[in-house]
């Protein structure tokens, strides 16, 4: 690039300024447009340019799930996603699930098999849920756990997730654990 040329520096950023860049995502249904710096993650855009704060900050490292979102469809962690690479994209987060009023069936699971306690993980558990449910792995207990092992629980409620999942997907959860 061309340094001498005007705002060739600026344009490629001058150390310790930010660059922005216009952002348009499609987030639950409704076309959202910011103005993002490019480290912005999909999760502080969230949070801080949309308040949209069902999605939780937990370890900021995509090492809990706290932060699941839905990007076209599949499943990521919002804290490890930058918002310009989710630019024209699709975006469901915990509060475009329901419906005027009404819960959705995992979200009506967990409150059914308490599978919450604290609260903190439950969106990003429920996104997560929601996700396996979707690409079909939730067909026994063990690929629950399994598709569901990126996603933790300090309160330990695994086996009433478990259940919530399991009765969401259709294939029974049997009662509390």
């Amino acid at each position: 690039m061309d340094e001498s040329a005007p705002g060739a520096r600026a344009a490629a950023g001058s150390p310790g300024r930010p660059v922005r860049v216009p952002v348009s995502l499609r987030v639950n249904g409704v076309e959202q447009r910011l103005e993002v710096d490019t480290r912005t993650t999909l999760l502080d855009a969230l949070r801080e340019g949309l308040r949209l704060t069902g999605t939780k900050k937990g370890c900021d490292q995509g090492q809990c799930g706290a932060c699941t979102v839905h990007v076209d469809g599949k499943r990521v962690l919002s804290c490890l996603t930058l918002a310009a690479s989710a630019d024209g994209r699709e975006v469901r987060t915990i509060e475009g699930l329901g419906r005027e009023g009404a819960l959705h069936p995992v979200q009506e699971a967990f409150v059914r098999h308490d599978g919450f306690q604290c609260g903190f993980c439950t969106p990003g558990q429920i996104m997560s849920a929601v996700g396996l449910i979707e690409e079909g792995r939730a067909g026994s207990e063990e690929d629950v756990r399994e598709f569901m092992s990126g996603n933790l629980c300090r309160c330990g409620a695994y086996p009433n997730i478990v259940a919530a999942i399991r009765e969401a997907a259709g294939a029974g959860g049997g009662g509390h654990a």
